[in-house]
């Protein structure tokens, strides 16, 4: 057998490939997008349901968070982009076959989708503000807008239904979509990422909720979210060792390498297990508080994205 060495030399930044330059700003908008969705994908589904009134938190109290997270988000995205003024250019064109183009369009529709949901809850949850304001009194037309957006609000939420689950996915696949990227080039991402962006949106509904009912409900969802993306963490790194070399070596940086201590450490061990552990106690009968489950799981959703934007870049198949 001949044996062959093949080397190259060539190593020029932004082409051979190159792509250290997402930074927080897209780790950010991968989160809020994923926590958005996943409030939303609740907030539709139990009002579909006919569940506003036994879970008003996840309906309506949590409504507050997708407006915020989302316009921060798309903030955080075009403050990222190198030629911020010709943004809008990606609007005048769909690529059925690109996940940014997917993803832009279907954030072009929520978001407004977003604020709409809010405001047509707005007298029921701000009573006060509007009793003192009175803009429904002062703004016929607001008025108008909010009876009109109560006739039509199941419409929103059958819309929303879909789109939040396209969102939750989308923000996995945009990272699955890069096949120079090993650790990134693997079909796991986008069901996983739409887990923990469902799994953030349950535990931020468990922090707005005032019921024992509600913590308690949103406390099993949350519980079997976390089980299923354990597994689906399991399957992924089982399916980098039975990958090729590169994807080996990517696994390593998550097994043995510079980001072991982020990944099992705050993100596996923080966020999820010891959260499910407690999660499970509170739901056996023992009194547990339950922002400290829902916190450690908010936080490790917001660090497993930052965790796989940061190891993929560094991952790459070398010729």
């Amino acid at each position: 057998m001949q044996e062959e060495l093949f080397t190259s030399g060539r190593n020029i930044p932004h082409i051979d490939p190159f792509l250290q330059i997402w930074h927080w700003p897209i780790s950010l908008y991968l989160f809020l997008g994923g926590l958005a969705a996943g409030i939303l994908f609740f907030a539709a589904l139990f009002y579909v349901l006919g569940k506003e009134k036994e879970y008003p938190a996840a309906v309506k109290f949590a409504s507050i968070i997708p407006p915020i997270a989302l316009s921060t988000g798309l903030l955080a995205l075009v403050y990222d982009l190198t030629h911020k003024l010709y943004t809008w250019q990606l609007y005048t064109t769909f690529r059925i076959e690109s996940p940014m183009s997917w993803g832009a369009w279907v954030l072009l529709i929520v978001t407004p989708l977003s604020f709409l949901w809010l405001f047509s809850f707005y007298a029921e949850i701000y009573p006060k503000t509007e009793e003192k304001l009175q803009l429904l009194k002062k703004f016929k037309f607001l008025a108008t807008f909010e009876q009109f957006l109560k006739t039509n609000r199941l419409y929103i939420a059958y819309a929303l239904i879909p789109l939040t689950l396209v969102l939750g996915v989308y923000t996995g696949i945009l990272l699955s979509a890069f096949n120079a990227r090993p650790l990134w080039n693997n079909a796991i991402l986008g069901p996983l990422f739409l887990t923990s962006g469902l799994s953030t949106g349950a535990a931020a509904i468990i922090l707005m909720a005032k019921t024992k009912q509600e913590k308690h409900l949103f406390g099993k969802i949350d519980l079997g979210l976390i089980i299923v993306e354990l597994a689906l963490i399991v399957h992924m790194i089982m399916g980098y060792y039975a990958g090729s070399q590169v994807q080996l070596e990517a696994m390593q940086l998550l097994v043995g390498g510079d980001f072991t201590l982020m990944f099992f450490g705050f993100v596996v061990l923080l966020g999820l297990i010891i959260p499910a552990s407690l999660e499970l106690i509170e739901l056996i009968g023992f009194k547990v508080p339950v922002i400290v489950p829902a916190m450690l799981v908010i936080i490790g959703g917001l660090i497993f994205r930052f965790v796989m934007v940061e190891a993929g870049q560094l991952t790459r198949f070398l010729y």
